[in-house]
């Protein structure tokens, strides 16, 4: 398939430029223009490269792109490196870094909600006027203990952090990715009974202690592979050949 032709497919879906980001979120190295395989993966890191030229990629979609901000101002040490390999494989590489947190189909937190097995679920997690995550309840309230096994299921078996300053037993529950441990004081203001994010800061705790909420940090990377999960799934289903790389990554 054409490059042109998946990138108008993903622009179309992800709608990349709707939300403020530092990522510069769309096509960010082209190639060619033809495209074979496509690899999803999280980080645009040597390690995810090397392995779709393994499987004969010839594009790249991940979470996190090369290109923030004037991270690219100077194409020197890391930045040479990233991009003379794709450059040198005819590699495209596509980023979407917010807008897959937050969208509501092939989103990293409505991913996260609905494999918990949340309902009523709706928008949370304000972030620069746009709301990122999303929170729901469980049918009925379960102990907060089954609540982090079930956490580190669907995380395979992620190392968990958490802060355990609230319920015993739970039923509202607030998802956001990544590292958004600061929109931990949103769900202990809205009374929710457990925030669940990526990475934990010392601030994370103070505020958990504080306002008597627990909070669930299952790792930035474990947080992260739904989304670009199911863009693989997406494009598969449109005709590309499209997988998802499982890297080991413990943070």
């Amino acid at each position: 398939m054409k490059l042109d032709k998946i990138v108008k497919l993903l622009d179309g879906e992800l709608m990349p430029v709707e939300i403020p980001d530092a990522s510069h979120n769309g096509l960010q190295v082209e190639n060619g223009g033809d495209v074979k395989r496509v690899c999803c993966g999280v980080d645009a890191s040597m390690e995810l490269f090397e392995e779709a030229k393994k499987r004969g990629a010839d594009m790249v979609i991940c979470h996190h792109g090369l290109s923030w901000g004037d991270s690219l101002k100077r194409i020197t040490e890391l930045n040479y490196k990233r991009i003379k390999f794709l450059m040198d494989n005819d590699m495209a590489l596509y980023a979407c870094h917010l807008p897959l947190d937050a969208h509501p189909k092939y989103g990293n937190n409505i991913l996260i909600c609905k494999a918990l097995g949340l309902q009523k679920i709706k928008k949370f997690g304000l972030h620069n006027g746009v709301e990122l995550g999303f929170e729901g309840a469980f049918g009925k309230p379960i102990r907060y203990e089954s609540f982090k096994n079930r956490v580190k299921r669907i995380m395979k078996g992620s190392d968990l952090r958490c802060m355990d300053f609230g319920k015993k037993t739970i039923r509202t529950v607030a998802v956001v990715s990544g590292g958004a441990s600061d929109e931990l004081g949103e769900a202990g203001g809205k009374g929710i009974d457990v925030y669940l994010s990526g990475e934990a800061k010392l601030s994370a705790y103070n505020v958990a202690r504080e306002m008597e909420i627990n909070a669930v940090f299952a790792g930035h990377y474990a947080t992260e592979v739904f989304g670009v999960r199911a863009v693989a799934g997406l494009l598969k289903k449109k005709g590309v050949k499209a997988e998802f790389v499982e890297l080991k990554v413990p943070f």
